[in-house]
């Protein structure tokens, strides 16, 4: 997965899997959903990113060990089960 901030278009992009796009779907305001071929999600995009999600150039990975359920401990994760890494990158892209 790729998470690409664009300041000049001020754009988020969430890249799922690497594949050609066939087909775009706009209905939600500022939301842009791509699907390949076979109907799969490809990718998504945030217009007005800055906006909709502030700090667009700031990301939270948070890894759910194995055998650990999101809905565990009266409906939110606990993050001492988890890895949550933050990455910053001032150029906005995280790879």
């Amino acid at each position: 997965m790729r998470v690409i901030y664009d300041s000049e278009t001020d754009t988020r992009t969430v890249i799922f899997i690497d594949t050609p796009l066939v087909e775009s779907d706009d209905d939600w305001l500022g939301v842009i959903l791509d699907y390949d071929e076979a109907g799969n999600l490809v990718s998504l995009e945030v217009l007005d990113a800055w906006r909709r999600v502030g700090l667009p150039y700031r990301i939270e990975c948070l890894v759910v060990p194995s055998g650990v359920s999101l809905e565990e401990g009266g409906g939110g994760y606990h993050l001492e089960h988890s890895t949550v890494r933050t990455i910053e990158d001032s150029r906005g892209e995280v790879k």
